[in-house]
């Protein structure tokens, strides 16, 4: 007497079971990991366009302003006789790590020249990608690219590695 086939045995659904779950955790490290990386790149570029819209509003008002880096973005200065510069707060991505060696507040001159310089590290928990926005001085070249410093040194402008595609 021969038994009907009624569908899988119990190893072959274990095995398939598996599989899928080996597949399913692959593609979530994989969204993370991608995650991760867009906001590296856009806190990067939030953070040069805040120090474009401070150079032209010194510029348009023709007097000197001040923004300050905060733990959340660009902000208004928290002291100093400089106005600030009437960049509205640059909110940054969440879970983003910065790192910099600005001063206190980073100051335009009337015609858009920088005072300060610096150099800014952007990471994020879940990518090795670190972004890096250098503030050149006197003019306030900004530069954006990939940072190959050491994770606990402080920024530098020099391990600041341009990238072609940025």
């Amino acid at each position: 007497m021969q038994r009907p086939d009624s569908g899988f045995s119990l190893p072959e659904l274990l095995v398939t079971v598996s599989v899928l779950g080996l597949l399913a955790s692959l593609a979530i490290d994989g969204g993370q990991r991608s995650l991760a990386r867009m906001r590296v790149e856009t806190t990067s570029r939030r953070l040069g366009w805040g120090l474009e819209q401070a150079r032209r509003q010194a510029q348009s008002l023709g007097q000197p302003c001040a923004l300050e880096l905060g733990p959340s973005g660009w902000r208004q200065p928290s002291g100093g006789s400089l106005p600030g510069c009437g960049v509205a707060d640059v909110e940054l991505e969440p879970n983003v790590a910065i790192g910099s060696n600005l001063p206190g507040a980073l100051r335009f001159s009337s015609n858009g020249l920088v005072l300060d310089g610096g150099t800014v590290v952007i990471s994020a928990a879940g990518t090795e990608l670190r972004r890096c926005l250098v503030m050149s001085l006197p003019l306030g070249v900004v530069r954006l690219g990939r940072y190959e410093g050491g994770q606990g040194d402080s920024p530098s402008s020099s391990a600041c590695r341009a990238e072609e595609a940025l």
